[in-house]
């Protein structure tokens, strides 16, 4: 190991991660590097290099199980019922959900591998994760080749029954009592070249031990089988990688003594501590599925801090990390520059590279597609006039009408009332007599 560690922890979790992060688990390497590759059947990269994927997808080891010549009869078939049937053991690969399943040619290779096994466990799902107990529910012997159901089986149980109900008017019956879940169990058919030999209990789980371990483990053994050396040993041993999956991190510490959740600018991450002063304290840092960041404070030293991912190399096969992708910063806001010795941006523009400058206009004259001042149009005086609603017509003057006002002549404008060159009239001075007694009397006619 390149670094020491201390062990906080006193012994490794027995619990698994959920299986909805299963194929981000399989797919570490690229989902961490959010890089797309393209794996032909022998699990190499279509584009040229000779590395492989990760080791949990790349083609198995064929094993070499002597087998006999002789026909299986009867009597041996039962007893392999017998002896595998309920039989218990551990998934050393992943397997995908499905009818179609996994094909093990007996002493040979796997069908499928590399991009159609993935394809598979994406599309269908993941039914056991490596490390992962499974169960042989169901063997079906056939002519040439042997079919184990595996936790439950791909296919739902009555499929026919669970859509019959016995009954009359609103008392109806089920046929079958059926919870309606869908089946997340796997199909392994193990395929021999022309017909099933003489088989014990021992030869068929030898024959299927690249997929399946029928030995006696722990979950934590079981698990870290099927890791490579240097990432197992630092997983019993309790050292925590930059890189490790959030499941890998629960095999090597256990529960977290507290979790905080915090933003590292536009990234939310997840800090997982364990230890209490004076022992080392572990900080890891964790983002999605992945821990990109590990530190490691002891009392009287200075923090230790590990931000290089140490894991998705050990998870190839040649060993070599995916090349990351080129990757650009954008600040925020606009670009900022020195006035005094650089020259200001060249703003924002919709013309792609190489494209001929706008022709001369009024307000830009050098023709180089910038904006120039805004020109208003010359304002017209029959603008107003065109916009002005027209008055209503006025009614032809009567002439039989005495009290009609005679028609001015349009020709010559009306002259106002007053104008203030003109003065007031001035008042009578003299007041008003009052009117005298005899104003009431009636005037005496003349003889």
């Amino acid at each position: 190991m390149p670094r020491s560690f201390s062990n906080p922890a006193s012994s490794p979790a027995h619990s698994l991660a959920v299986l909805a992060g299963s194929v981000v688990l399989l797919l570490a390497p690229a989902a961490l590097h959010a890089q797309a590759v393209t794996i032909d059947s022998s699990g190499r990269i279509k584009d040229g290099s000779t590395a492989t994927v990760d080791r949990r997808l790349a083609p198995i080891q064929p094993t070499n199980v002597a087998l006999d010549n002789s026909v299986l009869d009867s009597k041996t078939r039962l007893e392999l019922i017998r002896l595998l049937d309920a039989e218990q053991g551990f998934a050393m690969r992943p397997f995908p959900r499905g009818h179609k399943g996994l094909t093990l040619v007996a002493n040979g290779k796997l069908e499928p591998t590399g991009e159609a096994w993935l394809n598979m466990l994406t599309e269908y799902g993941v039914s056991a994760k490596p490390g992962d107990r499974v169960v042989l529910s169901d063997i079906k012997i056939d002519h040439n080749k042997i079919v184990f159901d595996l936790n439950g089986g791909p296919d739902a149980k009555h499929r026919f029954l669970r859509h019959i109900e016995v009954g009359g008017g609103t008392q109806m019956t089920p046929m079958s009592q059926d919870d309606g879940q869908e089946p997340a169990g796997a199909r392994l058919t193990l395929v021999f070249q022309k017909q099933l030999p003489e088989l014990t209990g021992s030869q068929v789980k030898a024959l299927l031990a690249p997929l399946i371990s029928f030995d006696v483990k722990t979950p934590v053994q079981a698990f870290t089988d099927t890791l490579p050396p240097v990432l197992k040993d630092a997983i019993l041993n309790h050292h925590v990688m930059v890189g490790m999956s959030t499941e890998m991190v629960l095999y090597t510490l256990g529960q977290p003594q507290k979790k905080i959740r915090e933003m590292d600018e536009q990234m939310p991450f997840e800090e997982w501590i364990y230890g209490d002063p004076p022992r080392p304290v572990e900080f890891v840092r964790i983002n999605g599925n992945r821990v990109i960041r590990l530190e490691i404070a002891k009392v009287g030293e200075p923090v230790a801090i590990f931000d290089k991912d140490e894991v998705s190399g050990l998870m190839r096969t040649d060993g070599t990390p995916l090349t990351p992708t080129r990757t650009r910063t954008i600040a925020m806001g606009d670009t900022t520059y020195d006035p005094d010795t650089q020259a200001a941006p060249a703003p924002p523009s919709l013309k792609h590279a190489g494209d001929k400058p706008a022709d001369t206009i009024p307000g830009n004259p050098t023709g180089s597609g910038e904006m120039g001042p805004v020109q208003f149009p010359q304002q017209k005086p029959d603008d107003l006039e065109i916009h002005r609603p027209p008055k209503p017509a006025q009614p032809a003057p009567d002439s039989t009408d005495p009290n009609q006002a005679p028609a001015q002549n349009p020709a010559q404008p009306a002259q106002p009332a007053s104008t203030p060159q003109q003065k007031p009239a001035a008042p009578n001075p003299a007041p008003a007599q009052p009117p005298s007694p005899q104003s009431d009397q009636q005037p005496t006619p003349a003889p």
